[in-house]
């Protein structure tokens, strides 16, 4: 018997809140939510704002780019220069590291974040 699990989309900001090829964060109930607008690519992301490293509430903060020769979308805590996928939250150097990451989708100008 397989679970399933239900998303519940949440309004978290307008697409005008975050800057292009930059993120901001939200909060919700005791969550900070990282949202990321890779306008050079045309994508939006979402991961939790905590860096898993140092503990620290910084990674809408971080620097977004491509890696790899598959031109995975990741970021980079701005204080350490750890570096995340974006699609699967995992860390892209040696460390076993991982950022949540949420499903995002826009409507009517509007950022919508899945949340479990």
């Amino acid at each position: 018997m397989e679970t399933v699990i239900a998303t519940q989309w949440i309004m978290a900001c307008y697409v005008d809140d975050v800057p292009e090829n930059g993120g901001s964060c939200i909060k919700h109930g005791d969550e900070q939510i990282a949202i990321f607008n890779f306008a050079r690519r045309n994508e939006w992301y979402a991961t939790q704002n905590l860096c898993p490293h140092k503990q620290q509430m910084a990674i809408s903060r971080g620097m977004i780019g491509s890696a790899g020769e598959n031109c995975e979308p990741k970021v980079a805590c701005p204080f350490h220069k750890k570096t995340f996928s974006l699609l699967t939250g995992e860390c892209l150097g040696e460390e076993e590291l991982v950022l949540k990451t949420y499903p995002v989708k826009i409507a009517d100008g509007k950022v919508f974040v899945g949340i479990d």
